[in-house]
């Protein structure tokens, strides 16, 4: 079932044939595709609220076996959940003095020994055994190393010995329970801790291009699955970024800030890999169940799927972006092409179309029936996506070039949040298929007009009008264009407009990197010692003031000095002339919105990854396919914000939680297939294009930092919460 009628199916066959099909085949890979199959996704229904938290629940996490459930909350108490009864097995009171963040079961310990962090810059380990003596145990393990809020723990499947958290101090630490159940004791000889893995404080980069010198605090981290020397952290800027753990250098010291390891690789998008937002950040990044893939949830933008085994195509470097984003190719190479016959150019369309290619034809009708009509513009896209990205095989030349075009087309008039950057990427891909297609320019002129760049938009917008002088639409377009730019000389040398009042312009795909950004620190203690300014555990919060950007202040080069900040200026130059290298995406899913909080998930689903989960803003879980980015699940999960989404590793069932003080567990129990669904105490009867509108635009509207982020960097988080809007629930 889906929004407009779509003459396909989901994938994974009839759910009855693949029962049936148990007798011969393979049993474990049948078990894994019905683990999470789409007709069950489709019938995902609330089951069960499990009640025992008295705050926001803000991490989950499903032992190896599935049997058991922990959860970590604002009551600064963990939960362990048992499964089977759906009831609360045994509660602990931490001692944890802040909001915990997560929470996990360590491995190969019956499931008895766990661990959480929080916002107390704290990692406590604990023995669930002794809970049935003593409601508040003692810790087995106490590590107050960080000194900035604990937003991950990870462990490696197998590993009892080891487990690693993520903070937003910028380190990375490994903490081994074999050499120590605490930090060196006040006092001590030696106060130095060994822990830290990775030394982030000066690894943040606001650009591919620029090298790192910010503060990078860590939001997220994980450990691959199968090849578990690989560790993935994500935090306050644009980029993934994957280490080998047998590649990084011992970190002596953690009291001088020091030059950031190298990666074995940075993950980004290639359109927001030139951004300079302080509030484009990522907010969760995941391994999938195989390890091949990998999750980037960002604040303030989309969710993003990568490939760990990426091949060239997708790989970039800061001199690659203008060639794949904005520079046209040299108006020779189109003469050259327009004296190919038509006959060699479209031979492969003369042959007799197969009956699959039948099939794709009609599916490129109701996508063009959508983009002519402005009526379903989702669908549209669905449609494209089902044949590219699934039956791309199936197609020639002609039917790729005529899918991507309509593809880019949808995205310019639907006009979300990197919309057109996807329709950039459709026109690059069209032009390779055919080079003397007026649409593909005319579509990129387009796109360029709607990120600003009216020079590069009217190069493209001339190539159209030259391979088609009498079309009146590309005519219209270089006039236009045209204006823009007269209009935009005169107001520059008029003294103009303020650019400030760009700022609040929601239907804007104008790029951050039109700001600068000045960061500046704020030292507050987190022990509550003001006079001690030595004091190891001192939280620096900063504050990130955005500022319209004076080009001509930089000179050529157009970035202010880079010189100012860094660890040292032999380093600096090293690193300034190192080329850095990224890889692109494989897959966007949209809907959702991310903005309120920055604990919010995305997950995948199955034990092959199959779907992708994430939370949203407005209360709802958002599932999409995998393969094609197409949505076809959503929940209403809480009364505000759903943050943590974990699929049980064996059953289809997924639990859930957000500022809601309960947990939702949702299994594939209703009646019928949907893609809506809802909860007893909050039925969903809204449209579905309007709730992913709605959506849309609160991300538009996001830029810079709210009052309530300022209030939370600065330490004064009790007095952001509630009043302006739930960033992270905050003990009451």
């Amino acid at each position: 079932m889906t929004m407009g009628g779509a003459p396909w199916s989901l994938p994974g066959g009839n759910i009855a044939d693949l029962l049936e099909s148990r007798k011969i085949d393979n049993v474990k890979d049948i078990n894994w595709r019905l683990h999470c199959h789409s007709s069950l996704i489709q019938r995902l229904e609330l089951e069960r609220e499990l009640e025992g938290h008295e705050g926001c629940v803000n991490s989950l996490a499903w032992n190896k076996s599935g049997t058991f459930l922990i959860s970590g909350s604002d009551d600064l108490e963990i939960n362990v959940w048992n499964y089977v009864e759906r009831k609360l097995s045994c509660s602990v009171d931490t001692g944890h003095t802040a909001n915990i963040f997560c929470t996990r079961f360590i491995p190969e310990t019956g499931d008895e020994i766990v661990a959480s962090g929080a916002g107390d810059a704290e990692v406590r380990v604990f023995n669930l055994s002794q809970t049935t003596t003593q409601r508040t145990p003692e810790p087995l393990a106490l590590f107050r190393c960080h000194s900035g809020r604990v937003k991950k723990l990870a462990v490696e499947p197998g590993n009892p010995n080891v487990l690693w958290s993520a903070s937003e101090d910028g380190s990375l630490r490994q903490h081994d329970l074999r050499e120590g159940t605490c930090c060196p004791s006040v006092g001590s000889a030696n106060q130095e801790c060994g822990s830290v893995l990775l030394d982030l404080r000066s690894g943040a980069k606001k650009s591919l291009g620029e090298p790192p010198k910010h503060l990078l605090a860590l939001k997220s981290c994980d450990i691959s699955p199968t090849r578990p020397h690989q560790i993935l952290v994500g935090g306050s800027d644009a980029f993934g970024r994957l280490y080998d753990r047998r590649m990084l250098p011992s970190t002596s010291s953690f009291q001088t800030r020091i030059k950031a390891p190298s990666c074995v690789t940075y993950f980004c998008p290639i359109h927001l890999s030139e951004r300079r937002s302080p509030s484009l950040h990522l907010t969760h990044v995941a391994f999938s169940p195989t390890g091949e893939e990998l999750l980037m949830s960002y604040s303030g933008e989309h969710v993003y799927l990568m490939d760990v085994n990426y091949d060239s195509t997708m790989k970039y470097s800061v001199d690659d972006i203008p060639e794949r984003t904005f520079l046209p190719p040299a108006l020779s190479e189109l003469e050259a092409f327009s004296h190919q016959s038509a006959s060699s150019k479209h031979a492969s369309i003369k042959k007799r179309p197969s009956k699959k290619q039948d099939i794709c034809d009609q599916l490129l009708q109701a996508a063009t029936h959508s983009l002519e009509n402005n009526s379903d513009l989702l669908h549209g896209i669905e449609v494209c996506c089902e044949v590219l990205e699934r039956r791309g095989q199936q197609i020639d030349d002609r039917q790729m070039h005529d899918f991507l075009c309509v593809r880019a087309a949808l995205f310019l008039k639907r006009n979300w949040r990197g919309d057109a950057a996807m329709a950039i990427r459709d026109c690059r891909k069209a032009r390779e298929t055919d080079v003397l297609s007026f649409k593909t320019y005319f579509y990129m002129a387009e796109s360029l007009q709607k990120l600003g760049k009216h020079e590069n938009a009217l190069d493209f917008a001339m190539m159209a009008l030259y391979l088609s002088p009498s079309n009146s639409e590309v005519q219209e377009q270089v006039k236009v264009i045209k204006e823009r730019i007269a209009s935009g000389q005169s107001s520059k040398e008029n003294g103009g407009a303020s650019n400030f009042s760009r700022l609040g312009d929601a239907n804007s795909e104008r790029e951050d990197s039109d700001f600068d950004e000045m960061e500046l620190d704020i030292v507050t203690s987190m022990s509550g010692d003001e006079n001690n300014d030595l004091e190891p555990r001192a939280f620096r919060p900063s504050l990130n003031l955005i500022l319209p950007r004076d080009t001509e202040s930089h000179g050529d080069s157009g970035h202010p000095d880079r010189s100012a900040g860094s660890p040292s200026s032999s380093s600096q130059n090293e690193t300034d002339n190192k080329v850095e290298y990224a890889v692109d995406m494989k897959q966007r899913y949209v809907g959702h919105c991310n903005v309120g909080t920055d604990i919010k998930q995305a997950s995948f689903l199955g034990r092959r990854g199959e779907f992708i989960a994430s939370g949203s803003d407005d209360g709802r879980l958002f599932i999409w396919e995998k393969i094609t980015g197409r949505l076809i699940k959503i929940l209403v999960g809480d009364e505000t914000v759903v943050n943590c989404i974990q699929c049980h590793p064996f059953d289809c069932a997924i639990a859930t939680s957000g500022i809601d003080n309960t947990i939702k567990l949702w299994t594939p129990h209703a009646q019928m297939a949907a893609i809506m669904g809802g909860t007893s105490s909050c039925p969903e009867a809204a449209d579905v294009l309007s709730v992913l509108s709605r959506n849309q635009k609160k991300l538009m509207r996001s830029r810079g930092m709210p009052a309530f982020e300022f209030l939370e960097r600065l330490g004064l988080s009790e007095y952001s919460e509630g009043n302006l809007r739930p960033f992270e629930c905050v003990q009451s």
